[in-house]
């Protein structure tokens, strides 16, 4: 598979700078894009030049050429739109959160390993080299193991009641817009909470606007994590460990450089550089994974992603939050 033709479905935001992203790739050609509404597709498709374009996803799904799609619509969206994914072979990855809820992320990891293809959550942070640096830290250096994190991910957000961080029929709300990133970053350098502690504040769409969540792992350890969409915070993180520290420095999804602090050592600040906006370095290792015949990530596994959506789903219960549909 020397050239990996790629199709993305949905054309907001996010396709955009996955798709210019895209381009920067060797062996990726960007063959088609498909949207809800026709202009927008044909808008889309002039914008980054793609030769296919489609108004609805059937048509997408259905062109033999792709190899491999990538999901940027709604969190509300994302079950269905990677089973139908799936049901035409083809491999997928899904932007994050991965879906609503656990129950849905079963049933798309199932058919996915029914049907023997790749699947894969967009977490595109943990690929960046920063996180390479983080990992080759704390495995290769006196920092010990870790003993707690503490981060926070917020901002000021506009109210718009129809807007998809605040509408319930598409998922909104802080903790599967932003808390899934230090969530994700608890979850690999912790593995699975054994208790949680949390509150949140629920906004008049009846989503979440803003939480603490305190959570216990095993041997003593924990994370704090603080999320918002009222106010704006530091987007940092810090990872004690029993010799020192490590702070990623802002933004927390994409950081711009880390310190590590080893006690009796002086500290040092790393700055690595990414590509494009980003999505560079998780498409490579999904065109990796799929000429190497792999049907998951070993950086992003299915299992975890759904660990990590159980750990959301025993956060909203405590919240007594539940989307439209859900039991």
């Amino acid at each position: 598979m020397d050239v990996i033709r790629w199709g993305i479905l949905g054309t907001g935001h996010i396709a955009g700078k996955f798709a210019a992203d895209l381009s920067l790739v060797e062996g990726a050609v960007l063959h088609a894009a498909g949207s809800r509404r026709k202009d927008s597709a044909e808008t889309f498709a002039r914008r980054f030049s793609i030769p296919r374009y489609f108004a609805g996803y059937e048509q997408l799904v259905e062109d033999k050429a792709i190899d491999v799609i990538y999901i940027a619509s709604p969190h509300g969206l994302h079950k269905e739109h990677s089973l139908l994914c799936l049901e035409h072979d083809k491999a997928v990855l899904c932007e994050k959160s991965f879906t609503i809820n656990a129950a849905e992320a079963g049933e798309v990891i199932s058919k996915a390993r029914t049907k023997k293809r790749f699947l894969m959550e967009a977490m595109w942070t943990r690929f960046l080299p920063i996180f390479d640096k983080m990992r080759q830290y704390l495995q290769e250096t006196s920092l010990g193991k870790v003993r707690s994190l503490s981060a926070e991910l917020g901002f000021k957000a506009t109210y718009d009641p129809g807007h998809r961080l605040f509408n319930p029929q598409l998922g909104g709300g802080a903790l599967l817009d932003l808390g899934v990133y230090p969530l994700s970053l608890a979850s690999f350098l912790l593995d699975k909470p054994k208790t949680m502690d949390t509150t949140a504040q629920l906004g008049e769409t009846g989503v979440d606007e803003q939480s603490c969540i305190l959570l216990e792992y095993d041997e003593d350890r924990y994370a704090k994590i603080f999320i918002s969409l009222r106010k704006d915070l530091s987007n940092e993180a810090i990872i004690l460990t029993e010799n020192g520290r490590i702070r990623l420095h802002a933004p927390l999804y994409r950081p711009s450089g880390l310190t590590v602090s080893i006690i009796g050592q002086k500290d040092e600040y790393i700055e690595t550089k990414y590509e494009g906006e980003g999505y560079v370095h998780q498409i490579r290792e999904v065109m990796q994974c799929l000429r190497a015949g792999k049907t998951e990530s070993a950086l992003m596994p299915l299992d975890e992603t759904l660990q990590i959506m159980e750990t959301m789903d025993a956060l909203r219960s405590r919240w007594g939050l539940k989307y439209p549909g859900e039991a």
